[in-house]
């Protein structure tokens, strides 16, 4: 099985990118620490975590998506409800409240959900975010835990992966038939420019 390091990244779209800088590195204090594009197109990176980013694609007439309350049920065509950032402690979702509610965002109570306590907001694109603290002595990923009442016939397997669910894998690609394509970003390793150094 492969062996996952987390999210590389969560992608969401801004039709604002100014505003998303401003709010989710300036307000919640994610650094951006890429950001690509030409005319037309960007994409920015704010660092959750030494492994974990969120980033945003902004493109030409996007606009903000109706706030919707996180985990309120849906009909249609629908594939996201919300993000949840992790946070150290019941302290930084308290420091986050202020914050939001300082810069005029709406922001939750928070709440107790047993093996988390939670708050929730959203950002300036209408995307529903929640922040989240673990429970101390309750760790789901080493005790997982399946309590709903009626659970899915495959749920019912238990929490390890079942491979055999699916057929066998493709036979892996030979290392000396590898290739890889150019895509964007390469200017993190070509390009003399960056914004954010001064020239000589």
């Amino acid at each position: 099985m492969p062996r996952y390091t987390g999210f590389n990244h969560i992608a969401l779209v801004t039709g604002d990118m100014d505003a998303t800088v401003r709010f989710w590195r300036d307000l919640l204090g994610l650094p951006l620490v890429a950001g690509l594009g030409h005319a037309g197109y960007r994409q920015y990176f704010f660092a959750v975590s030494s492994v974990d980013t969120v980033a945003f694609f902004e493109w030409d007439g996007v606009t903000p998506v109706a706030e919707k309350d996180h985990g309120a049920p849906q009909r249609g065509p629908v594939a996201f409800d919300h993000i949840a950032l992790g946070v150290a402690s019941d302290d930084d979702l308290w420091d986050i409240k202020a914050r939001l509610e300082g810069a005029g965002f709406w922001c939750s109570e928070p709440v107790d959900h047993g093996f988390i306590h939670s708050i929730y907001s959203f950002d300036p694109n209408g995307i529903a975010i929640e922040f989240s603290t673990q429970v101390s002595g309750v760790d789901v990923r080493s005790r997982p835990r399946m309590t709903d009442s009626a659970p899915v016939p495959s749920a019912l397997e238990g929490p390890a992966p079942r491979p055999a669910a699916w057929p066998a894998p493709a036979p892996v690609v030979p290392q000396d038939e590898r290739r890889t394509y150019p895509g964007e970003g390469h200017d993190f390793l070509y390009a003399k420019r960056n914004a954010w150094e001064k020239t000589s």
